[in-house]
C-alpha cells in the first residue's frame, strides 16, 4: 500500500497566547520548539471564545464547544446563544412548535403555563427566554399566561431570586395577561436523581395548586421563605394567590412549555408531564393537555415536540473525510478522548469509515499537578509510531497538559506542563517533516497563560477568553491570516488539496 501524505491537526488544550508575562505559565517555561516555530513558521491568531464559537458575548471557551467548533467547519450555537439569536432575529416568536402550542390554548379559551428556572444564570435556562415567551403568548392572544418559577441560587447567589421575579411581574403586569402563579426551589422541581418524593411535591404544586404556603405575590412569597432561612435553591412550594382569586394550576385543556434549554435538570419532571405510564410516584392527578413542548430535546423517551432540537452536524470534518475516502486517526489521552472523538464529531459516537482511535490511559494521580507531564510522552510515541506508517491522510491528536495542569492553580506544574509538551510537540514536527507531512498546531481555548486571578490574588484555574496560536509546519510557502475556531477545518481541507463542502461555513486562513 502506497504512503499517504498525512496532514496533522496538534490541538494544545488551554494553550492560550498572552503577551503579559505575570503569572504567564506558557511564557515562563522553556520552550524552544514552540518559539522557533512562531518566530519563523506561518502563524496566526485564533479566537476560541464568546460568540465566536457560539457562545454568549465574553464567554471563555471550553473544550467541548472548541472541538465541536474544530470539527464542524462552522460556528456552532450553543442552545443559550441559538435561542437568544432566535429572539433577536424574530424566529422565536415564529417557532412552529411554540406558536402551535400557544394557538392549541388560544383557540379553547385556556391557559399558557410557563415552567422553568427564572435566573439570569444561563446555565439551564435564562430569564429572558421565558420573558420572551410570556410576550409571544399575549401577541398570539393569550388570556391567561402563568409562570411557575423554579427559584435558582446555584448558578447565582444564594438569595438573588427577586430581580427576576420582579422583572417577569411586570412583563405580565404590563400585558395584563397573567401572573407568577407559584415559586419553588430547583431542589425539588429539578431534581435529576430519582428523588422522587423532590419531583412530587412540584407535581402537586404545579397541578393541584397545592404548596406547603401560598402568598398574594411572589416577592412576598420569597419574603416569607427568607424569613424560614430557605434561600432559592430550597424555596418550599408556595403558590401565589391574588387576595380573593384563585390557585392557577395546570388544568384539563392547557397548554404548557418547559423554558429550560439544558436537558439534565429538566428531563425528570418533563417525563411525568409527557409519559402516561410514568411510576415513580403515584399520581393524584394527571391533567389531560392540550398540548406539551420542551424547549430543547430533553430525552428521545419522552414524547413530546422540542421547540429547539439538536442541530444537525452535516459533513463535519470526520465524515467528510470518509465522504473523501480518506483515512483519519483520533489520538489522545483519556481527559481529551471524548473531545477529539464524540465532540469533535458533532456529536457523533461511532467511528467513521476509514477512522482510526488510540485512547492513552491519562494517569492514576488525585491532581495533574502531580504529574504534569501526563500521558504526553505515551502519546506522541504512538503518535510518531502511526505518522512513520504513512497509514494516515489526516491525524487529530491533543495534548491535554496546559488545560488539565493549569486547572490545579499550581503555576510550576503549569510550567512544567508546558515544558513536556513543547518537547512532544517538536518531536511530532520533527516526524512529520522526515515524513513528507504537514500540520497546524493549534489549541482550543487558554488557561495556562493565566495562573492567577489579579482581581482577587487566588490562583485563576479557570479558561480564559484569551486568542490561541496557529502554527503551519509543513513543505507549503504560505500566508496564515488570523481566524475563529471553525476556521480550522477549512484550512485543513486546503492544505489537503480538497474542496469544502457547502455546511462549513468557516473560511481558509492560507492567504
Amino acid at each position: 500500500m502506497s504512503k499517504r501524505n498525512t496532514t496533522a491537526l496538534i490541538i494544545l488544550d488551554g494553550w492560550g497566547h498572552r503577551e503579559e508575562a505575570d503569572s504567564n505559565a506558557i511564557l515562563a517555561a522553556k520552550t524552544p520548539n514552540m518559539d522557533r516555530m512562531w518566530a519563523s513558521y506561518p502563524h496566526a491568531l485564533i479566537s476560541g471564545s464568546g460568540e465566536d464559537v457560539g457562545l454568549p458575548h465574553g464567554q471563555m471557551g471550553n473544550s467541548e464547544v472548541g472541538h465541536m467548533n474544530l470539527g464542524a467547519g462552522r460556528v456552532v450555537y450553543q442552545d443559550l446563544t441559538r435561542i437568544a439569536k432566535a429572539i433577536r432575529d424574530g424566529e422565536f416568536q415564529q417557532n412552529p412548535e411554540l406558536v402551535k402550542s400557544i394557538d392549541a390554548a388560544v383557540a379553547n379559551g385556556k391557559a399558557v403555563h410557563l415552567l422553568g428556572l427564572l435566573s439570569p444564570g444561563g446555565v439551564h435556562s435564562h430569564e429572558d427566554h421565558i420573558n420572551a415567551m410570556v410576550e409571544m403568548a399575549a401577541a398570539r392572544g393569550a388570556k391567561e399566561v402563568y409562570v411557575h418559577a423554579f427559584l435558582d441560587g446555584r448558578d447565582m447567589p444564594p438569595r438573588s431570586a427577586r430581580p427576576s421575579l420582579e422583572k417577569t411581574d411586570a412583563v405580565l403586569h404590563d400585558l395584563g395577561v397573567g401572573r407568577i402563579a407559584s415559586i419553588i426551589g430547583r431542589y425539588y422541581a429539578m431534581d435529576r436523581d430519582k428523588r422522587w418524593d423532590r419531583v412530587e411535591l412540584a407535581w402537586d404544586l404545579l397541578t393541584a395548586g397545592k404548596g406547603e404556603y401560598a402568598a398574594q405575590t411572589a416577592a412576598e412569597g420569597l419574603d416569607a421563605a427568607y424569613a424560614r432561612d430557605e434561600n432559592d435553591e430550597f424555596v418550599k412550594p408556595t403558590i401565589i394567590v391574588p387576595h380573593g382569586g384563585e390557585p392557577a394550576y395546570i388544568r384539563d385543556g392547557d397548554s404548557v412549555i418547559f423554558m429550560n434549554f439544558r436537558a439534565d435538570r429538566a428531563r425528570q419532571l418533563a417525563g411525568v408531564i409527557a409519559n402516561k405510564d410514568f411510576d415513580g410516584f403515584a399520581l393524584k392527578q394527571r391533567p389531560e393537555l392540550a398540548s406539551f413542548v420542551m424547549l430543547t430535546r430533553y430525552a428521545d423517551d419522552i414524547p413530546a415536540p422540542s421547540a429547539f432540537p439538536p442541530a444537525e452536524l452535516v459533513n463535519t470534518l470526520g465524515e467528510y473525510m470518509e465522504k473523501m475516502q480518506k483515512t483519519q486517526l483520533r489520538i489522545a489521552e483519556t481527559e481529551k478522548y471524548a473531545h477529539v472523538t464524540f465532540f469533535f464529531s458533532g456529536g457523533r459516537e461511532e467511528p467513521w469509515t476509514g477512522e482510526h482511535r488510540i485512547l492513552v490511559n491519562s494517569p492514576k494521580v488525585a491532581t495533574y499537578d502531580l504529574q504534569p507531564e501526563m500521558s504526553a510522552p505515551e502519546v506522541t510515541d504512538k503518535l510518531i509510531c502511526a505518522i512513520e506508517s504513512g497509514q494516515y491522510d489526516l491525524i487529530i491528536c491533543n495534548y491535554a497538559n496546559g488545560d488539565m495542569v493549569g486547572h490545579t492553580g499550581d503555576f510550576a506544574a503549569a510550567v512544567q506542563a508546558a515544558e513536556c509538551v513543547d518537547t512532544c510537540v517538536g518531536r511530532v514536527v520533527e516526524a512529520l517533516q522526515a515524513a513528507g507531512g504537514q500540520c497546524l498546531i493549534t489549541a482550543d481555548h487558554g488557561n495556562a497563560e493565566q495562573m492567577m486571578d489579579n482581581s482577587t490574588g487566588q490562583a485563576h484555574t479557570a479558561h480564559t477568553c484569551e486568542l490561541v496560536p496557529l502554527i503551519y509546519a509543513g513543505p507549503r510557502d504560505l500566508k496564515l491570516n488570523d481566524g475563529v475556531l471553525s476556521d480550522i477545518a477549512p484550512t485543513l481541507l486546503t492544505l489537503m488539496d480538497l474542496p469544502q463542502p457547502e455546511e462549513m461555513t468557516g473560511k481558509s486562513l492560507i492567504g
